[in-house]
């Protein structure tokens, strides 16, 4: 089976008169199918687009388009919920985490504080690195 050649998105449809369409139908087909090339369809003489030869995803009916957008929001909004919920989870996990590390420092201040010599420079020096870690 062919590969599908990289064409650049950007490139506007190719337009044909339909007496040229029809007598290159096949290589059109073959050109649509692998490198998803678009050919618009014009009476002859009457620049007018009246068809067009696309890849068979891109033909899709309006009603498949409404169902695919709406299955895309409903599926978008679900994710949306999800990750909500997520961030709501890591953020109470967070602050459970922050309380609990709060707590044991203090424990441990405490108790540095009792082992320590009244008004030690170095510890008052820590206490104070460590003020931001212990109010809450």
């Amino acid at each position: 089976m062919a590969v599908p050649a990289l064409t650049p998105r950007n490139t506007p449809p190719r337009s044909l008169p339909l007496r040229e369409a029809r007598t290159r139908l096949s290589q059109l087909v073959a050109m649509a199918e692998l490198t998803d090339t678009v050919t618009v369809v014009t009476r002859d003489g009457d620049a007018r687009p009246v068809a067009a030869i696309v890849p068979a995803d891109a033909a899709r009916s309006a009603a498949q388009a409404r169902a695919d957008a709406d299955r895309l929001a409903e599926v978008t909004a679900g994710w949306a919920r999800r990750l909500e919920a997520q961030r709501e989870q890591a953020g109470r996990r967070h602050a459970a985490e922050l309380r609990a590390m709060r707590a044991a420092l203090a424990e441990v201040w405490a108790e540095l504080e009792r082992r320590a010599a009244p008004g030690d420079p170095e510890l008052a020096r820590l206490r104070a690195a460590h003020a931001d870690r212990l109010a809450g």
